[in-house]
């Protein structure tokens, strides 16, 4: 049985800031009110001409994965894409991501666990690592949410929250006799699956049933999202999934060094934050300027608090996540 580890982290984020000044001019908000309520600044949009897409920032962000974690595209045994936001209905973005990075005809796994995509992706390719099928993984979370949410007034309680932006991990054979993911945790409850949804265009609710059938005012093909529904259950969810990863390793909370928590909203962080007790020094937050990035919110986080001397060799670095579905994880990683 091996274990795993991360060795290469990256990320990509649009060159367009929008700030909540900008939004304010197409839609009936103001930057006080997003702030209060979310703690986002300003986020990142794709803008056209610039070439990107939910593939294209993939490979990206995962050309500096590759780059930091010594390998190249052709050590790639599997690729776990993640996103809500593929470049196509069908196929997925992972094949896509194949093709750009002109890598050798490994297997690609789409991943479609929303804001929980990047814990879940991890998990799946920990497995892979541990049972030695595979050494080298590359994990990669993107979303192009600009592309798909309403920017007028009757949808500006989700669209403030979204930005654009990918990241991504490597995930080696760890060698060391110790360290590196010690465990995850998935959990999943549907019953919560309407709280949070875009419910077509689907084989449900496809083009011209939506089109002829729903006015204008009440478009079905936009986000929907029951914030303090949302709210309520992701603070009780976010500590649940913490504790059970802590208790699984035989650690306390105050041995975390760096907890992560997937960029949903700031206001969250900082709740768990204070149930936890932890400083601001152990706690990485970016979503004021990067916004809510879903799949891609995690390994965005991680990768910026490597590269600002936050992470080291040895700390204990937990990752959560809470989204659609109502679905929601954790991974405990001694760096």
């Amino acid at each position: 049985m091996y274990s795993s580890k991360i060795s290469g982290v990256g990320h990509y984020v649009p060159e367009n800031v929008v700030t909540n000044d900008d939004l304010s001019k197409v839609m009936e908000t103001n930057d006080a009110w997003i702030q209060e309520r979310t703690g986002i600044k300003e986020r990142r949009h794709i803008k056209e001409g610039d070439g990107n897409n939910t593939s294209v920032m993939g490979a990206k962000a995962s050309k500096m994965a590759m780059q930091r974690a010594g390998v190249t595209p052709q050590d790639i045994d599997l690729i776990i894409f993640a996103t809500l936001s593929p470049d196509m209905y069908f196929p997925g973005g992972g094949v896509q991501l194949q093709e750009l990075l002109q890598m050798n005809t490994v297997p690609a796994l789409d991943v479609r666990n929303q804001c929980s995509g990047f814990v879940y992706s991890l998990s799946v390719a920990d497995q892979f690592i541990k049972t030695g099928m595979y050494k080298n993984v590359l994990v990669v979370g993107s979303e192009n949410h600009s592309g798909g949410l309403d920017f007028t007034s009757r949808g500006r309680s989700v669209s403030v929250i979204f930005g654009d932006g990918a990241g991504a991990v490597v995930v080696s054979r760890n060698h060391r006799e110790t360290g590196g993911i010690l465990s995850t945790h998935l959990h999943s409850e549907g019953k919560h699956k309407d709280e949070l949804a875009l419910q077509g265009p689907s084989t449900g609710h496809w083009v011209p049933e939506l089109l002829a059938n729903n006015p204008q005012e009440d478009i079905p093909y936009f986000p929907y999202m029951n914030g303090p529904f949302v709210f309520k259950h992701a603070v009780v969810r976010f500590s649940e999934v913490i504790q059970e990863g802590l208790l699984a390793n035989n650690i306390n909370s105050e041995d975390i060094d760096m907890l992560i928590p997937h960029q949903a909203n700031l206001r969250i962080s900082q709740f768990i934050q204070k149930k936890m007790q932890l400083p601001d020094s152990k706690v990485f937050n970016n979503i004021q300027k990067y916004g809510n990035t879903t799949a891609a919110s995690i390994p965005i986080a991680l990768s910026e608090a490597w590269e600002q001397g936050k992470i080291k060799e040895g700390d204990l670095v937990v990752l959560a996540a809470f989204g659609s579905g109502f679905t929601w994880g954790s991974a405990i990683i001694r760096w």
